[in-house]
């Protein structure tokens, strides 16, 4: 194969850790849509359920080890990242508030809702905020580092 082609194709395919994060978080978004689009329990609700409580999950460890540690060792990153740090901790009480919840009631949909509520406010906040704050800090070296260790991290959990 040609270098300048191998070259091309190694930067395009390249992600930054702020892609790879908006990746997921869009995963995560069409599932918290996708479950308050249905009802009772169905097999979709479940299934979706399940597949959502996954992605959070394996998200928030791999983030927490691959994008919030490192910017721990910057002075002024080390509050932000506590706080969302915190709010992941927000999201697991409320998955297991709805775990213990039968899905076919009206609570469940309500705690559902809030739910999404804590997931897009903390995703929000990394996008507007929070990723910007980040850039200032990561140079490029180490924004691409840590991108292909949340990812292999992720693949690593996908198939434990």
């Amino acid at each position: 194969r040609c270098p300048v082609w191998l070259e091309f194709r190694r930067v395009l395919f390249r992600s930054k850790i702020f892609e790879a994060l908006r990746k997921d978080h869009d995963v995560q978004r069409d599932l918290m849509d996708t479950l308050l689009n249905t009802s009772g329990k169905s097999e979709q609700r479940v299934l979706a359920f399940s597949q959502l409580k996954d992605a959070l999950e394996r998200h928030a460890l791999a983030e927490e080890r691959y994008f919030y540690a490192p910017l721990m060792k910057s002075d002024k990153m080390v509050d932000p990242s506590r706080h969302a740090i915190s709010e992941h901790h927000e999201i697991d009480e409320m998955i297991e508030k709805l775990e213990a919840t039968d899905m076919s009631s009206s609570a469940w949909l309500t705690h559902m809702k809030s739910l999404q509520h804590l997931v897009l406010h903390h995703l929000d906040d990394e996008e507007q905020q929070f990723f910007q704050m980040a850039g200032k800090v990561l140079n490029e070296a180490q924004k691409d580092k840590l991108a292909t260790s949340y990812r292999q991290e992720m693949r690593e959990q996908q198939s434990a």
